[in-house]
């Protein structure tokens, strides 16, 4: 660890994927093993059979698209997968050689179903849900502390519960009430102003997946006004705010004319997205007569929108180019899948669930990252899984699992300081303006706007340093005690080297790997040769990629 650059550079050949190690030949196969004959670290030697009905229809596109699928990925590969993908954990070295010993010819579909389980899918699908619906405490969101770590702990409970989907939205849609008590409420509150044109866009980019700033204007006033009453008043409590229905449209979250209120004065006939008109009462709440018209079954927005995204977050990549524009004229990929998607959410009576279930036990999603032919090609068509880069947060929860160390979160807000309880994981933190450099130089998303594209997963030479050079990743290594505890509870160098493999990286060495570990032990002390080895890992692509 002295010779920090000299050190690594020689031992990134214990990782054969590592960033280091690459040729030019790795565009094609992402850093994960070359194509042609089978490599079993990352791939399966079994046939690639359709298991449900969306292998069929992306077999059925392979087809018509011309692209072979790459072979399944190896039992390590897909077990490391499917913790980081499900849960945004690492799988521990006990749970990885429990399910690597296990023969049993379910045990992949087994473990899906225990990891929807698992209290860590509602921590890191909270995450998820948080920088969608832009949980964040200050500017320009500026929901205050206390609103947002209870809006956050509404969504975590809910995924917890399994809420059907349509409840979840309909429970934010027509929410009212106190933004510390009512949380859904919060929906209201979590956007950059609040004027009904901008939150008619907030709910057309959440809930219908299409920015209504690019729909012709009469067309996003005309949904403007299923939100032109919905008002907001403060209290006594410090930093609380009421949402409530304001059946004169006078207590909103901005000023109107007198001409102006007169067009939203209720009663009045509204027209709903997709041209339907309907009569609104004068006692009745607009926002639950569209969250009705949204949530219905037969409305395709909804559940396309939903099913698009957990698709991408999944696969890596969505449907449509963009994964938040899913309404009509979107360009699908593959239009019979989303369809089928979007079909089966519905029957399930939105069980979101049935949906990441269904994605995660099919051959498409357990492909190899190794390509057959074009690479770009064979990952366009979902014909191989497509490499990405650990999320800020679950990097960072990574390294300190590995090491058994922990990281210390805060905000600079000053109405209160903010400091997390020591041990708590980064997918857990509860507000976006919780955060730590580490986590904002590896792209952890601003939550400004709700957008996918704002979390940014790719990897640069700032990160690469960091990774490389920094006190702050040596540090953990050189102090993390589970580290410790691995090196003194090895029975001999060859056991040594195989738990330090599974930990870090999900899987037994190769030979070669092997060979070169036990060389570098007998070479000089344990401890010294244990940091070294965690190090060359720490800056491998098969750790800082899920694959």
């Amino acid at each position: 660890m002295k010779k920090m650059w000299v050190t690594v550079a020689v031992m990134v050949t214990l990782v054969s994927g590592s960033i280091l190690a690459q040729k030019p030949a790795a565009a094609k196969t992402a850093g994960f093993g070359s194509a042609g004959k089978v490599d079993p670290v990352y791939e399966s030697a079994a046939a690639v059979v359709p298991q449900n009905r969306i292998d069929e229809l992306v077999f059925a596109h392979w087809k018509q698209a011309g692209v072979q699928p790459a072979r399944l990925c190896s039992d390590a590969v897909f077990v490391r997968r499917a913790y980081l993908d499900v849960i945004g954990t690492l799988p521990t070295q006990a749970e990885t050689q429990r399910f690597l010993a296990d023969t049993a010819p379910q045990k992949r579909s087994r473990l899906i179903d225990e990891l929807l389980e698992r209290d860590e899918f509602a921590d890191y699908w909270a995450m998820r849900w948080s920088d969608t619906l832009r949980i964040k405490a200050e500017f320009p969101i500026n929901l205050w502390p206390n609103a947002a770590q209870s809006y956050h702990h509404w969504i975590r409970e809910a995924l917890h519960e399994d809420m059907p989907y349509d409840q979840f939205a309909q429970a934010m849609l027509t929410a009212s009430g106190s933004d510390f008590r009512e949380a859904p409420a919060n929906f209201y509150r979590a956007m950059q102003d609040k004027s009904p044109k901008t939150i008619a866009r907030t709910v057309a980019l959440t809930f219908m997946g299409t920015r209504a700033e690019n729909w012709p204007p009469e067309k996003l006033d005309q949904m403007a006004v299923f939100f032109a009453h919905v008002g907001y008043k403060p209290t006594r409590e410090w930093k609380e705010e009421i949402v409530f229905f304001d059946p004169t449209g006078e207590q909103g979250g901005v000023k109107r004319t007198a001409a102006e209120l007169a067009a939203v004065s209720l009663p009045l006939n509204a027209v709903l997205p997709d041209g339907k008109k309907v009569r609104l009462a004068e006692d009745q709440d607009p926002r639950k007569v569209f969250a009705d018209w949204l949530t219905t079954p037969e409305n395709p927005w909804f559940s396309r929108a939903i099913t698009n995204r957990v698709w991408f977050w999944l696969m890596g990549r969505g449907l449509t180019a963009d994964p938040d524009e899913t309404g009509p004229g979107a360009k699908v990929e593959n239009a019979a899948l989303l369809d089928y998607l979007q079909q089966e959410l519905v029957r399930s009576h939105f069980n979101l669930k049935q949906i990441y279930r269904l994605i995660l036990t099919s051959e498409a999603y357990q492909l190899s990252s190794i390509p057959v032919g074009d690479g770009a090609k064979s990952r366009a068509n979902f014909a191989s899984y497509a490499p990405r880069r650990l999320d800020a947060e679950v990097l960072i929860d990574a390294l300190c699992q590995v090491t058994g160390t922990s990281e210390d979160y805060s905000s600079a807000i000053p109405e209160p300081y903010t400091f997390m309880p020591e041990g708590t994981r980064a997918i857990s933190l509860p507000d976006g303006s919780i955060t730590s450099s580490f986590l904002e130089l590896f792209g952890k998303p601003a939550r400004d706007t709700g957008l996918q594209s704002e979390r940014n997963n790719s990897f640069n030479d700032a990160q690469r340093l960091h990774m490389l050079n920094s006190s702050h990743v040596q540090k953990k290594i050189q102090q993390g005690p589970a580290l410790q505890d691995l090196a003194r509870g090895a029975k001999n160098n060859d056991d040594l080297v195989n738990l330090l493999y599974l930990t870090v990286l999900s899987r037994s060495p190769s030979n070669d790997e092997r060979a070169t570990a036990k060389q570098k032990l007998q070479g000089g002390g344990r401890r010294e040769a244990v940091m070294d080895m965690t190090w060359a890992m720490f800056n491998s692509t098969e750790f800082l990629y899920r694959h």
